[in-house]
């Protein structure tokens, strides 16, 4: 056989692994969209459904704004699995009649010139003939505006040629809210923990009329696109050797029910200089939620005494114990009975924490030989003064209850001294679940499963730019502006740990 002939078979066997993997990849998004398909239908049946189920009107309101985002959510994905590998098929449904925006806003209007005012192809001078103008609504905190987007259009009369600077792509495709108006909405629900019917009364006092049907689309709409910030988010978190984590209960409503059932947020942090905060969404307070989102992680875990975290620690898991959790056992005991024991507990666990807190400044090889050197004999003489006390207290009093589960936690406790890296209390993840109670007596409880996860990711970007001093206006409201153009290999640089304020 001839090199030709050779050549020919190689090339004939690239067409058809080619041709194998163009089919696999065909096979798989008409899967996703069969699914999705699938899941848009459920979702909307259950809505027409839940019309005869008994709610009140608050959860009536909530559970609609609750479908309106589940519905968004599904559609833009179904409509990013149509669009994958293929041309955008036309919409079927007539196109929607949008009101107009009130004419007395003060219209703030940017001119996207193209770079030359000549034809790339003859160098003719470019002459206007039109302008593309898009008019979305935008906000500053409360001072609504129309932002006027102007796309001239200009002709080279020789070639017959148009040359006009393209549409910037948006997180809405041809919708009505600017990114700073959607960065509005959901800082006011996730951080300043107004829910929507309440923002659909501000929104009105102000002459915009804003269904809370719409925000709700936009929050499902927005969820989704900022979920591979998530994602990215939770791929550095596990990079980190030490974390923290904790739970705290919110309410889901239950449509079949009537009611609501309980369900967790639990939120994890690492011990970095760059802190990352994320929520994970789960239907119950099961241990296994915690090791699916941990996965295949392998650290120093700082929790509770939560049994639900201890199949965590069979398998390599290092656990930490929370010095404040054992300080607040005797200071409830002190509070409750002005016992002196408890009192002197409390002096020798200030003493630890005084110590600690002068070796923060230290590396953490630095602050490892000092607490050996400080804390360590301290902690010594703790655990002899218990086990002496222990046999003397009676067991049913809070005092015993103190010292038995700091007895029954030392091995976890003592760990702060076996690494300069581990911190010495459970503080940082308690802080960060705390405006979560806050904010679930405003919004009363999520909606759905989905919308709890939606939610969870939502919060855990807006933790994280708290937590890195970051204003979350300013970073919102750019991330939605260049999200749409941005790659998935230069996400990194939208994450709160690596934004910086572009000057505008």
């Amino acid at each position: 056989m001839d090199a030709c002939s050779l050549e020919a078979i190689t090339d004939i066997e690239t067409l058809r692994q080619m041709v194998r993997e163009q089919r696999a990849c065909v096979a798989e998004r008409d899967a996703l969209i069969g699914k999705l398909t699938y899941e848009l239908k459920r979702l909307r049946r259950r809505q027409f459904a839940a019309q005869s189920e008994r709610m009140d009107a608050v959860q009536r309101g909530l559970f609609d704004e609750a479908m309106a985002e589940d519905i968004a959510a599904v559609e833009a994905a179904l409509e990013a699995a149509q669009a994958k590998g293929s041309a955008p098929a036309p919409r079927e449904h007539a196109k929607p009649q949008r009101r107009s925006l009130p004419p007395e806003l003060e219209r703030v209007t940017t001119i996207h010139e193209p770079d030359h005012c000549d034809c790339a192809a003859c160098g003719s001078a470019l002459v206007k003939i039109g302008e593309h103008v898009s008019e979305k609504l935008d906000v500053k905190p409360l001072v609504f505006f129309v932002r006027r987007d102007v796309y001239p259009q200009y002709a080279c009369r020789p070639c017959e040629n148009i040359i006009a600077e393209p549409v910037a792509p948006a997180i809405i495709d041809r919708g009505l809210a600017a990114p700073g108006l959607l960065a509005q909405v959901i800082i006011q629900k996730y951080v300043d923990h107004a829910p929507l019917y309440r923002q659909e009364a501000i929104f009105a006092r102000h002459g915009i009329a804003l269904s809370r049907t719409t925000l709700a689309e936009w929050m499902g709409r927005v969820g989704l696109a900022l979920q591979p910030l998530f994602d990215a988010l939770r791929v550095k978190l596990l990079t980190a050797p030490v974390l923290h984590a904790d739970e705290t209960p919110v309410a889901q409503l239950d449509p079949g029910a009537g009611k609501t059932k309980r369900a967790y947020l639990f939120v994890y942090r690492n011990a970095q200089p760059q802190p990352i905060v994320l929520f994970d969404y789960g239907p119950t307070r099961a241990g296994k939620h915690v090791a699916a989102f941990l996965g295949d992680w392998k650290g120093a875990l700082m929790v509770d005494d939560y049994a639900g975290y201890k199949a965590l620690f069979a398998k390599g898991i290092t656990e930490l114990g929370c010095w404040a959790h054992a300080r607040r056992k005797f200071f409830d005991t002190h509070a409750a009975s002005g016992s002196p024991v408890a009192k002197e507990a409390i002096a020798r666990i200030g003493e630890i924490y005084a110590v600690d807190r002068a070796l923060c400044d230290l590396d953490s090889n630095q602050r490892y030989r000092e607490r050996q050197r400080l804390i360590a004999p301290k902690l010594a003489a703790f655990k002899h003064w218990l086990d002496e006390l222990q046999p003397k207290v009676l067991g049913n009093t809070g005092l015993a209850g103190a010292i038995g589960y700091t007895q029954k936690r030392w091995s976890a406790l003592a760990r702060v001294l076996d690494d300069g890296r581990y911190p010495i209390d459970n503080n940082p993840a308690e802080n960060a679940i705390r405006p979560i109670a806050i904010g679930r007596k405003n919004w009363l409880f999520c909606g759905s499963e989905s919308a709890g996860q939606r939610a969870a990711a939502i919060m855990s970007l807006l933790a994280s730019v708290k937590a890195n001093g970051l204003d979350p206006y300013a970073w919102l409201t750019d991330v939605l502006t260049r999200l749409p153009t941005t790659l998935d290999k230069h996400l990194d640089s939208l994450l709160p740990t690596s934004w910086y304020c572009p000057i505008r």
